[in-house]
C-alpha cells in the first residue's frame, strides 16, 4: 500500500463477527440473504458474497441483472435474489445467468412463464410505498401466478419501511405480511420481510429467511441501536499526505476563499476529493486522523484534493498516513460523518474509494486485492478488437516482452478462438493407442490399429473421420467442429477402404453407423445414428477404432493434438526394437511421463493437466 494515493481497506475478519452477533438475533429456524447490491455497499461484492456464504448465506441479494451476471462470472453459485424490478428485455438474461428475479406484477410473471421455466419472489408493498403488489390485492394476484405452469414461487417478501425508529409502523406492516402468509394454502420455501434493523427491533416467527445489509458492514441506520448490538466497521478508507504547507493569519485555502486562516497554522493536502467519493459537502466540517488525532478539512474540498488542519500533530512528514473513514474512533464513523452534512450512511460507503485500490483482511493480513475504479472486468462488455488489445497488453506486461506477447496473441490465442461465436472446444481422458503388425497381403507396410477415446460435448447429432494422403487437403479438416478424428495415409497408398476404414465408433457405448465417400483427395467416413439427437450438448464418452497400413519407409510416426485437451495417454506398440518417443508439448509441462515395456511406449500426464494445441509425439524407429 506504501505505493497508493489511497487505499480503502476490507476487514473480512470483522464483517465474519458481525454476522455471528446478528445471527445470534434470528428466530432459531430462520437463515440469512447477504445482500451485496452496489458493489456490497462499497465494499466488494464478490469478496462479500464468499466470505457470507462461508458463515452461512443462503442466498445473496442484488439490485439488478447486471450485478447478478457479474457474480455468476466470478464463479458463485448460490441463488441470487434481483430485488428491484427488472424490465421485460432482462428476462432472457435472468434465465440465462440462472438469476431469481423479483415479482411486483402479474403481467411480468406471464412474460416471463413465456420465455421458460423460472424461480421467483414475489414482493407485497404493505406501506414501503415502493415497488411490490399492493397487500390489499396480493392473494388475489399470488394465486394468479400460481396458475403459470413455467414459474417456481421460491419465496415472498416484503420490506419495512422504517424498523429502526417506528416500531407501531413496522407492526402494521408486519401484521399486514403475516395475514397475506397466513391465507395461503401452500407457503414458499422462502417468507422474508426484516433487513438488518427489522432483525434487531423487531423479530418475528412467521418469517424463515431475513436480509442482512447495512448492520452486517458494521454500520448503523439509528444511534440506538448501538446499544442492542456492538458491531465493527468493516472498510476503512485512507490516504496519505502529498504536500505540507503553512498559512498567515489572512490567507485563504482553496475554492472561493470559504476558509480564511484566523492565525498562522499548518495545513497538509490530501490527494483525495469528492471524485474519490468523498463528500464535498464535508468542506469545511469532515474530520481525518492523523497519527491518532483529529484533524479538521479547511477549505473547499476539490476534484482531486482535501487540505486538513495539521497545526496540533508534531512533525507531519509527507506520506503519512491519514484515515479518512473507518477504524476505532467515533469521530471519523460513517454515522458520525455523514451526520455533519445530513447525508446519508449508504450514499458514503456506496460512492467512497472510487479511484482507490480495495485491500482485503483477515485476521491483520491482506489476502487478496482488487484494482483502481472498482470496475470488475467483463470480456462482453468490449468488442473483439478491444478484448484482444487487452489480453495482448496484459501478457506483454507479464512477461515484459512485446514481441512473445504478440507471438502468443497472434499464434496461439487467435488460433484457439477462429471459430468466432462457436464453442470452445476440448477434450478429456485423452487416449490413443497405436500397434504395428507385419502384413502378409503388403508386406512393405504395417498393419496399423488404432484406438482413440475422449471425453467431449457433442457438438451435433453426427460427426466426420477424415483420411488423406496429401497434409494440404487434410488441413481443411483441421478446424472443421463436426471432425473428431484425421489420418494421413503416406503419399504412396491409394485412397480406397482396404487402406483405411473404420472398425468401430461409439459414442457412450452406442454403436454408430457409419457411411464412406471419397471425394476431392479425402476419405470422410460420417458417423451417425438416431439417439446422438438427444445427446447434443452433452459431455459424452467417444471411441474410435480403425485399420489401415502405414509404409515400413518412413522410420517414424507423429501423433497430434490439435485441440485444447486435458489428460493424454498416447501408446505405441510394435515388434520393433530401440523406438524412442520425442514429445513436443506446450502447456504446464511440458515434459510427460514416458514408460517403456518390452514392445510398448507409453506417455502421459496427469489426468488434470491440460496440453494446448499443437503438442504431439514423434515416435521414431
Amino acid at each position: 500500500m506504501k505505493n497508493d494515493r489511497s487505499w480503502t481497506e476490507i476487514d473480512l475478519t470483522n464483517f465474519k463477527s458481525n454476522l455471528s452477533k446478528l445471527k445470534k438475533k434470528f428466530h432459531p429456524e430462520a437463515e440469512f440473504m447477504q445482500i451485496v447490491k452496489a458493489d456490497a455497499y462499497g465494499h466488494g461484492a464478490y469478496q462479500i458474497a464468499k466470505k457470507a456464504i462461508e458463515c452461512g448465506a443462503v442466498s445473496l441479494g442484488i439490485a439488478n441483472v447486471q450485478e447478478g451476471i457479474l457474480l455468476r462470472y466470478q464463479g458463485i453459485k448460490v441463488p441470487i435474489i434481483i430485488l428491484s424490478p427488472s424490465f421485460d428485455n432482462e428476462i432472457d438474461l435472468i434465465l440465462e445467468n440462472d438469476l431469481i428475479p423479483s415479482v411486483s406484477t402479474v403481467e411480468f410473471a406471464r412474460k416471463i412463464n413465456e420465455k421458460g421455466v423460472c424461480k421467483i419472489h414475489i414482493n407485497i408493498d404493505t406501506g414501503m410505498g415502493r415497488s411490490g403488489i399492493p397487500y390489499n390485492i396480493a392473494l388475489e394476484n399470488i394465486n394468479d401466478i400460481r396458475k403459470l405452469k413455467n414459474i417456481e414461487i421460491n419465496g415472498i417478501f416484503s420490506h419495512f419501511s422504517s424498523a429502526e425508529e417506528d416500531p407501531e409502523f413496522t407492526k402494521l406492516q408486519s401484521d399486514r405480511f403475516e395475514q397475506i402468509i397466513s391465507k395461503l394454502d401452500i407457503l414458499p420455501k422462502y417468507i422474508h420481510i426484516s433487513n438488518s434493523s427489522g432483525v434487531i427491533t423487531f423479530p418475528n416467527k412467521f418469517a424463515n429467511l431475513v436480509r442482512l445489509g447495512l448492520l452486517s458492514y458494521g454500520i448503523y441506520s439509528n444511534v440506538e441501536m448501538k446499544t442492542k448490538i456492538n458491531l465493527k466497521p468493516v472498510m476503512t478508507f485512507k490516504s496519505r499526505i502529498t504536500q505540507i504547507k503553512s498559512a498567515n493569519k489572512g490567507d485563504s485555502i482553496g475554492y472561493n476563499k470559504t476558509f480564511v486562516a484566523a492565525k498562522s497554522m499548518d495545513y497538509a493536502i490530501l490527494p483525495v476529493g469528492y471524485a474519490d467519493g468523498y463528500d464535498f459537502l464535508l468542506s469545511n466540517r469532515g474530520k481525518v486522523i492523523l497519527n491518532e488525532q483529529v484533524c479538521n478539512i479547511v477549505g473547499k474540498i476539490s476534484m482531486d484534493m482535501t487540505a486538513i488542519d495539521v497545526s496540533k500533530i508534531s512533525a507531519p512528514k509527507v506520506g503519512d498516513e491519514v484515515i479518512l473513514l473507518g477504524g476505532s474512533n467515533e469521530n471519523i464513523s460513517a454515522e458520525n460523518i455523514t451526520s455533519l452534512y445530513n447525508g446519508l450512511s449508504y450514499e458514503l460507503l456506496s460512492q467512497i474509494g472510487r479511484r482507490a485500490k480495495r485491500y482485503y483482511k483477515e485476521n491483520g493480513k491482506i489476502i487478496d486485492s482488487s484494482p483502481l475504479l472498482r470496475r470488475d472486468f467483463m470480456p462482453k462488455d468490449l468488442s473483439d478488437n478491444k478484448l484482444g488489445n487487452i489480453i495482448e497488453t496484459a501478457i506483454e506486461q507479464r512477461v515484459h516482452s512485446k514481441e512473445i506477447a504478440s507471438l502468443v496473441h497472434e499464434d496461439i490465442l487467435k488460433r484457439l478462438f477462429a471459430e468466432k461465436d462457436k464453442d470452445i472446444h476440448y477434450r478429456q481422458n485423452f487416449k490413443h493407442s497405436i500397434k504395428f503388425e507385419n502384413s502378409e497381403e503388403f508386406p512393405h507396410y504395417y498393419l496399423t490399429s488404432t484406438d482413440l477415446s475422449f471425453n467431449k460435448k457433442l457438438q451435433n447429432d453426427h460427426f466426420s473421420v477424415a483420411c488423406a494422403n496429401n497434409e494440404t487437403v487434410l488441413e481443411k479438416y483441421f478446424l472443421r467442429n463436426d471432425v473428431e478424428y484425421r489420418w494421413l495415409l503416406d503419399n504412396s497408398i491409394d485412397l480406397n477402404e482396404m487402406f483405411f476404414n473404420i472398425t468401430s465408433v461409439k459414442v457412450n457405448n452406442i454403436e454408430l453407423y457409419h457411411e464412406m465417400k471419397i471425394a476431392d483427395g479425402c476419405i470422410e467416413i460420417k458417423c451417425y445414428h438416431p439417439k446422438l439427437k438427444d445427446l447434443v450438448g452433452q459431455v459424452l464418452d467417444f471411441s474410435i477404432s480403425t485399420k489401415t497400413y502405414y509404409p515400413k519407409s518412413s522410420h517414424q510416426l507423429s501423433v497430434y493434438i490439435i485441440e485444447m485437451t486435458q489428460g493424454v495417454n498416447i501408446s505405441f506398440e510394435s515388434d520393433l526394437k530401440n523406438v524412442e518417443a520425442v514429445p513436443i508439448f506446450s502447456g504446464k509441462s511440458k515434459f510427460p511421463k514416458i514408460i517403456k515395456s518390452n514392445n510398448k511406449i507409453s506417455i502421459s500426464t496427469n489426468k488434470d493437466e491440460w496440453v494446448f494445441p499443437t503438442s504431439g509425439v514423434v515416435f521414431v524407429y
